[in-house]
């Protein structure tokens, strides 16, 4: 059998451009390829490429997979993020761990969490 490897990670969007734009400034990421507004990717020297397909009804709730982030001061990461669209989920601690739970524009959720766990 061979080895599977993460090719990319892929979020569905009403919006492909926007989301993909917003990821893109927060990532430092670049917007590769737009096709027409319906797949949109951006590629990253720091992590995993990102891809946002437009459909016409995401599906609703709590997304099921989510990107853990690490970053160097996740309170002002936090307030960089809200301050451009992100929205608040929760602010968590368990385990010795802290991260903060944020939504994306379009409501997916990812988490941010300090390299030293802080």
């Amino acid at each position: 059998m061979s080895a599977m490897a993460v090719g990319m990670i892929t979020f569905d969007t009403t919006d492909a451009v926007s989301l993909a734009g917003w990821w893109a400034r927060h990532t430092g990421g670049t917007v590769r390829d737009d096709s027409g507004g319906w797949f949109v990717i951006v590629t990253s020297d720091s992590g995993p490429t990102l891809a946002f397909q437009r459909v016409a009804d995401p599906t609703p709730g709590k997304n099921r997979l989510h990107l853990d982030l690490h970053v160097p001061d996740r309170t002002a990461t936090a307030q960089e993020l809200l301050a451009d669209g992100a929205t608040l989920v929760a602010e968590r601690a368990e385990h010795g761990f802290t991260w903060t739970v944020l939504a994306d524009p379009d409501g997916n959720q990812f988490c941010l969490a300090q390299e030293d766990g802080a």
